[in-house]
């Protein structure tokens, strides 16, 4: 479970920032793409850092 919650939390902040950075770069300067992009980050993280705390523990 520790390595779960420590996978989660490097792949949440990377891929919410992924997709923020995808979303500003492509012109979409709102509050709500912006929000968007971050939560499907941090909600794509999840199965993520499942998986990968599987294959690793």
């Amino acid at each position: 479970m520790r390595l779960f919650l420590l996978l989660y939390s490097l792949a949440a902040t990377a891929m919410a920032g992924t997709g923020v950075i995808v979303v500003l770069t492509l012109g979409m300067v709102g509050l709500s793409p912006i929000l968007i992009a971050a939560a499907m980050g941090v909600g794509l993280a999840v199965p993520v850092a499942w998986l990968l705390s599987r294959e690793l523990g």
